[in-house]
């Protein structure tokens, strides 16, 4: 099981505990530290669309509207943090975030 995130992210923290805790092994791959290759943005993106990109975050505020209208593939090379996260996979499957639907894919119903 991969958690792609960042390690400082306190959602990506809750979810390695959590997982760790229901017997999974997470491997965290902090998205800063080693950027996402153009075919895994691709993928994600293919999978979750516009809600990739995180546009709730600091990032996202403090980019100009000439970059806002970047391509949300290039904007989340550029800037990893604005990627929506955890990106959490597993299985043959793909989660975003960490909300009580993807909780309870991952933990079943005592999440």
């Amino acid at each position: 099981m991969k958690v792609y995130g960042i390690a400082n992210c306190d959602t990506v923290k809750k979810a390695l505990r959590a997982l760790a805790a229901a017997g999974f092994s997470p491997e965290l791959v902090d998205i800063r530290k080693s950027p996402l290759e153009d075919a895994e943005i691709d993928r994600f993106f293919n999978a979750f669309g516009e809600a990739l990109v995180n546009r709730r975050s600091t990032t996202w505020r403090g980019l100009s509207q000439a970059a806002r209208e970047q391509a949300p593939e290039r904007l989340i090379s550029a800037h990893p943090a604005l990627m929506k996260r955890p990106v959490i996979e597993a299985e043959g499957d793909l989660t975003l975030g960490w909300d009580k639907t993807v909780q309870e894919r991952w933990l079943g119903s005592a999440a």
